[in-house]
């Protein structure tokens, strides 16, 4: 079975968890959660790369014990520290750490009162016998046990970049090509649907359901088949002849509202649709391509990032979809990292991969002294940095970089730094990354205070959420999109799948408002720059075009954007 960077990185997480419930060495606990968002982020095929009798390529902050576990749990799955802490704890209670304010010790409380699963956490709760333990009360009680229940209730999903290492190699096996919620480039995913047209269904069934990392064969048909995979995700394949291809892919692409609205279209033109094509009485008269599904019901072609039913058919018909922005739009990114804080790549190596990844220009945004986990810089760290950059910039050819930091903004609004050094920075990033529990009064007053800030050019991830693992923090956004509008302050699209934030609609009230945004990589190592296409599929799905976003300019245009939004 292939292990893929997902499977090593996830037994990392497991690890660390495991390691942190014991009450391990923190720093040790560290280096896995570190490793474990070292190995995610990579774009090289590490099993791969082993398999084929390669070295390990050097890591940052993996030495030779973890690169040993790499070897291990590439060629096995797991490793054998994974499997000696699975046995000092009970399947499932790595799950009570994903609850929101359940940390390690309470954990622990739980687990000597043998609550050791989202479903024991729900009996206890509803016999009354959480607020009685050891750093709970009514409301933390009531607070958990409410996170518990809507986990148990919530349909497993995945993220966009972690479904990404499934689908793509299992379409490739079968001949198909992946739709769903995938291709519409959802920041979550719920499963893979994978279309193939053949003439021939049982060929590509047979290496569906025969794929080595099936873990169950959920159902076995002549044209469809469902199949559960070893990393837990669900995948489903339909089989259609060559001629329907186009309506299976409109079909099975989605969304249900999208294809409802289409259908509706359809009927009122006297034609039936569905995934073998466009009918006409028992007369199919299109469907072999998309483009035919739609011109048949009187639109243009519609891309599937904008296909959910809010407003795309409208526009269609009245000749206004927007032109979506496309990755070769972007000539830089304006936020990220180099091992001077929480990086892993010097200034000179992320310009180079910068350039080698397409951009013409890279900023350099590292964290600013409050975030002391990050080694954040301060004004003395951070001038000596301004040097540097100067100088790199006097030896690089091809590539430019921008001086910057991705500065806190404090509870009241102010900045971590002073103004005095930020109006010597060419791209200032102010950010949230502390305090997420305020009100939401006062994290929107806190926001609106940083934009006020002459220095602020963008506001980074603006609402801060981390898919799966934190909520976005209670902040009136409306008011935060129109008053960047007002101070000339761009908003950030932070490509990281882990973030994705800002999210569709947010990217379209933007938009809407005329606020440009920034799509940025938040890159901490050489190999950061790959996820510029999960923000790019974030902003087509929130109608962005080229325009609308600030990194598409040209460095001239950039530089002269940057010094007139100095208020």
């Amino acid at each position: 079975m292939a292990v893929h960077n997902a499977d090593i990185a996830a037994a990392f997480e497991e690890i660390a968890d495991l390691l942190e419930l014991g009450d391990e060495n923190p720093f040790r606990i560290r280096a896995y959660r570190n490793a474990a968002r070292v190995v995610g982020g990579l774009s090289l095929d590490l099993a791969a790369t082993l398999a084929a009798g390669k070295d390990l390529p050097k890591l940052p902050g993996i030495g030779e014990d973890l690169g040993g576990k790499i070897h291990e749990i590439a060629a096995t799955g797991t490793c054998k520290l994974l499997e000696k802490l699975r046995g000092r704890f009970p399947a499932g209670i790595t799950d009570l750490l994903r609850l929101p304010g359940v940390g390690p010790k309470r954990v622990r409380a739980l687990h000597e009162a043998k609550i050791d699963s989202l479903e024991d956490l729900r009996r206890a709760a509803r016999a009354g016998k959480l607020p009685k333990l050891p750093g709970f009360g009514e409301k933390t009680a009531q607070r958990i046990s409410d996170a518990a229940q809507a986990q148990l209730g919530a349909t497993r999903r995945f993220k966009l970049a972690v479904a990404a290492q499934y689908a793509g190699p299992l379409a490739k096996h079968v001949g198909g090509v992946v739709a769903g919620s995938y291709r519409r480039m959802r920041d979550t995913v719920g499963d893979i649907d994978i279309l193939v047209a053949s003439d021939e269904p049982e060929k590509p069934t047979e290496r569906f359901v025969g794929y080595p990392e099936v873990r169950a064969v959920l159902a076995h048909g002549a044209t469809r088949s469902s199949v559960r995979l070893a990393s837990g995700i669900q995948a489903d394949l339909r089989v259609v002849p060559k001629e329907s291809y186009g309506a299976a892919l409109h079909y099975f692409t989605g969304s249900k509202a999208h294809n409802i609205a289409v259908r509706k279209l359809g009927i009122a033109r006297g034609l039936k649709i569905n995934e073998y094509g466009v009918w006409r009485g028992a007369k199919r008269i299109a469907g072999e391509a998309e483009q035919s599904v739609y011109a048949a019901v009187g639109l243009p072609y519609i891309e599937p990032e904008l296909r959910e039913n809010q407003g795309e058919l409208e526009a269609a018909r009245a000749g206004k979809l927007p032109q979506l922005l496309t990755l070769a739009d972007l000539r830089g990114d304006l936020h990220a990292h180099t091992k001077a804080t929480d990086g892993h790549a010097s200034a000179r190596e992320m310009a180079l991969a910068a350039k080698a990844a397409g951009l013409q220009y890279l900023a350099i945004t590292d964290h600013s002294r409050r975030l002391a986990m990050a080694r954040g810089l301060d004004v003395r760290r951070l001038e000596k940095q301004m040097a540097e950059i100067d100088d790199l910039n006097g030896e690089l050819s091809g590539i430019t970089l921008l001086k910057g930091i991705e500065v806190d903004i404090l509870e009241d609004g102010s900045l971590d730094l002073p103004d005095s050094v930020l109006k010597k920075l060419d791209v200032v990033v102010a950010a949230v990354h502390g305090g997420f529990k305020l009100s939401r009064a006062r994290q929107t007053a806190r926001i609106l205070a940083a934009l006020e800030n002459p220095c602020v050019h963008i506001l980074a991830h603006p609402t801060g959420r981390l898919i799966g693992e934190r909520e976005p923090y209670d902040v009136d956004m409306l008011a935060v999109v129109r008053e960047a509008k007002a101070r000339g302050v761009a908003l950030e699209l932070n490509a990281h799948p882990d973030r994705l934030d800002l999210n569709e609609v947010h990217c379209r009230m933007a938009k809407d408002e005329g606020v440009l945004v920034a799509i940025g990589s938040d890159a901490h190592g050489v190999d950061g720059f790959e996820v510029l296409r999960y923000g790019v599929g974030q902003a087509r799905r929130g109608w962005l075009e080229k325009k609308d976003v600030l990194n598409t300019r040209p460095l001239a245009e950039l530089r002269r954007w940057l010094a007139s939004a100095r208020r």
